[in-house]
């Protein structure tokens, strides 16, 4: 089990996520309002399910939380509002959002490698679903026909 100062660590950090995930349960669903155009069903449906992934990753935190005897956060973490409403411009804030999420999850595993199997088995989840998923946007960013990974 986790001594007292890596458990503090490990309950700051996944505090940090839940609170990144509810943003982007926020970020997600805003996103989803504001698509327009020939392309707007498939996408405001990637944009809801990112939604409801995110409420899931966040309910999975705060249950790792008050399974170390944490307690969850009331706190949502940082919103901006850009009012660029482009895919490519909320595809972009979405490749943000996610690799700050990806940073807090390897954050973690940081902190609980040989520590925690359970913890460390968690992180180990969540980064390679993160991963995917940036993996995916990267891709919707990418010009037809290009097989370079996108770069900012």
């Amino acid at each position: 089990m986790l001594t007292t100062p890596d458990t503090e660590k490990a309950i700051a950090v996944l505090n940090k996520i839940m609170e990144l995930e509810l943003a982007g349960v926020v970020r997600y669903t805003h996103y989803s309002l504001m698509v327009f155009g020939y392309n707007r069903i498939p996408i405001v449906s990637w944009l809801k399910g990112n939604a409801t992934e995110g409420l899931d990753h966040a309910y999975k935190a705060g249950e790792m939380l008050t399974m170390i005897g944490g307690h969850p956060s009331l706190r949502i973490g940082q919103l901006l509002e850009t009012h660029k409403h482009d895919i490519g411009d909320i595809l972009r804030e979405t490749l943000e959002h996610e690799q700050t999420g990806l940073a807090a999850y390897y954050e973690l595993l940081d902190v609980v490698r040989d520590k925690s199997v359970v913890l460390e088995e968690y992180a180990r989840d969540m980064i390679s679903l993160e991963e995917l998923h940036l993996d995916e946007v990267n891709k919707m960013l990418r010009r037809p026909g290009d097989i370079a990974p996108y770069k900012a």
